[in-house]
């Protein structure tokens, strides 16, 4: 992955540019794992069910406030 820093007067780096399609994956990549955190997290409370739909609901949720 090529990047570029872009830094203030005293050197220290505030941002970052790299290539569209790094920034794709690195997005995708991020949203499978908060899908797998999600997941993760509904296994853990084995106490009570929670219905595929509603998980897939709260999922689909977050996504679209990404």
């Amino acid at each position: 992955m090529k990047t570029q820093f872009i830094t203030d007067d005293h050197g220290k780096k505030v941002a970052v540019i790299l290539p569209v399609k790094d920034f794709e994956k690195m997005m995708d990549e991020l949203d499978e794992l908060e899908c797998i955190k999600a997941y993760d997290k509904a296994k853990a409370r084995k106490q009570e069910f929670i219905p595929a739909a509603d998980v897939f609901k709260a999922i689909e949720q977050k996504q679209k406030t990404a």
